[in-house]
């Protein structure tokens, strides 16, 4: 049974941070402004920006951004009205306190530190840091199907122990099967007295099942991009998710009309090409390797003339995570020379 004071069920969009994965990072002023601004007049309630992979992650090794962070951030909040607020990510080792007290001078109101799913020891100095600036703290749990539930639920406690004001978990390769996430959540809510957060990748074309599976289990703070922007196979469907939402009976206040327009002005200025489920990003969602590797290990293959399938079998049984992206190079080499 889920506490009467976390019942309200939030919808958080990632879009404009989440999706940059697609464009590798390159969104511009118009586009940020555009579509902050079709989502806030849909009454979307958080708005998340910045690089992909957050808050001082623009860098040779992950890629960089058009953008500064500050850029980004003040040309969102300036175009954000009504109930709308402006979230940040933020990993620790990439983003620094720093960075937190600058997103807060530029009018951030939800700050979300992550960490790998083992791993919550390393939220606890920048949780306190958001806590102490007045801003909402979230922490997430990231690969989260590299471990079981019961290790998910105690590393949420240790958060919330902490200071965060949401927990949860990213289904960073879109490895789950709803199943799976019925069990995590449930485990997760039955240990902590603060809203649980979900947010799925579409890699087996389950990230929108797997949202309204964690929805029934008791989360109440979903994930989602506009057409499903993001990397590799993309993210949940935001306006796939709300429609869904809404069919079922849930009260989000969230405009589904303004959504769809929304959506549509995401397609026409954000978006290459809609995210494909293709053979590379099934295969690193069965892999369990986050869809963010997929430009890089097609360029490495493609150079080498290996399988990127065989490269994404193999990262998976190293269980690399973002950061190591300096591994796909050896692991090519190695199918190289094994070749």
């Amino acid at each position: 049974m889920v506490s009467s004071h976390i019942s309200q069920l939030t919808v958080h969009d990632a879009t404009l941070r989440d999706g940059q994965h697609a464009v590798q990072h390159q969104l511009d002023v118009p586009q940020l402004r555009a579509y902050a601004l079709a989502a806030s007049a849909a009454g979307v309630p958080v708005v998340e920006v910045g690089h992909g992979n957050g808050l001082g992650a623009s860098s040779r090794q992950i890629g960089y951004a058009r953008l500064d962070d500050v850029t980004m951030l003040e040309t969102v909040r300036e175009v954000l009205t009504g109930t709308s607020r402006m979230g940040v990510f933020m990993v620790p080792g990439w983003g620094t306190g720093a960075d937190i007290r600058q997103a807060a001078a530029c009018g951030a109101d939800v700050v979300r530190i992550a960490a790998h799913c083992t791993e919550a020891n390393v939220l606890r100095r920048h949780l306190g840091i958001t806590r102490e600036l007045g801003l909402e703290a979230q922490a997430v749990l990231l690969m989260s199907h590299m471990t079981g539930a019961a290790r998910l639920a105690e590393e949420c406690r240790r958060a919330a122990e902490y200071g965060a004001q949401a927990v949860g978990i990213m289904d960073s390769a879109g490895h789950y099967l709803p199943a799976d996430v019925t069990e995590r959540i449930g485990a997760i809510v039955a240990a902590v007295d603060v809203p649980v957060i979900f947010h799925g990748h579409n890699n087996l074309s389950m990230a929108v099942a797997n949202s309204i599976a964690a929805v029934e289990a008791g989360a109440r703070v979903i994930d989602a991009c506009a057409r499903g922007f993001g990397a590799g196979a993309g993210n949940t469907s935001l306006e796939v998710l709300v429609a869904v939402l809404h069919r079922s009976g849930h009260e989000i206040g969230i405009d589904l009309p303004a959504l769809l327009r929304a959506a549509d002005v995401a397609h026409d200025r954000l978006i290459a090409g809609p995210p494909v489920i293709d053979s590379v990003s099934l295969a690193s969602g069965l892999a369990g390797v986050f869809s963010g590797f997929k430009p890089r290990v097609l360029a490495a293959a493609g150079a080498a003339g290996v399988d990127p399938l065989e490269v994404f079998a193999e990262l998976g049984r190293r269980q690399v995570v973002a950061g190591q992206e300096d591994l796909i190079d050896e692991v090519v080499r190695g199918l190289k020379v094994a070749s």
